[in-house]
């Protein structure tokens, strides 16, 4: 079962996509996409594993989510499996690559999705809601903005549910 959750920064999604994962029996995996490429991001990193319950797995994959996301579905699989968090993910893929747009985004959240299809485990994915702000100032921020954009559509329309966190509180839209 694919769940989306979504909402702005510091909205209460990954404690929100904790309490949904207690709902599934079973081992549990944290797949994490976020790299450490600075000193505040080592902070951020720290904070999350430290959030977590210590009877998690971890898996770090900053690029290969869906590759990961099936081997954690394979034999042996996880109950349930929390990917935090597709927009870092699509940043990462941007950063990599100047010709990543909406197109590969959409291609990548579909490879997701395709991933987490079929499953009898738990697949929540934490997102951000990238499009109730302003329009950026700068290419690079309006081409990320428009990606994760396209990779959340995506994953919401393949999502069985989808939960939108606004002040620490879930609101259930699917």
């Amino acid at each position: 079962m694919l769940i989306l959750v979504t909402g702005g920064s510091r909205s209460g999604k990954s404690n929100f996509a904790l309490e949904t994962a207690r709902r599934f029996e079973g081992p549990r995996l944290f797949l994490a996409t976020a790299q450490a490429s600075d000193e505040e991001m080592r902070r951020r990193i720290d904070a999350h594993r430290k959030s977590r319950p210590a009877d998690w797995s971890v898996v770090e994959e900053s690029r290969e989510v869906p590759r990961a996301l099936r081997a954690a579905l394979g034999p042996g699989s996880a109950g349930v499996v929390i990917v935090d968090c597709l927009t870092i993910w699509v940043s990462n893929l941007i950063l990599e690559d100047e010709s990543f747009g909406e197109t590969e985004a959409a291609a990548v959240a579909g490879e997701l999705a395709a991933a987490a299809r079929g499953t009898a485990s738990g697949v929540i994915v934490v997102t951000n809601e990238v499009g109730s702000g302003v329009v950026p100032d700068n290419a690079l921020a309006r081409r990320f903005r428009d990606c994760a954009g396209r990779a959340n559509q995506v994953l919401a329309r393949e999502a069985a549910e989808v939960h939108l966190c606004v002040s620490g509180i879930a609101i259930a839209i699917k």
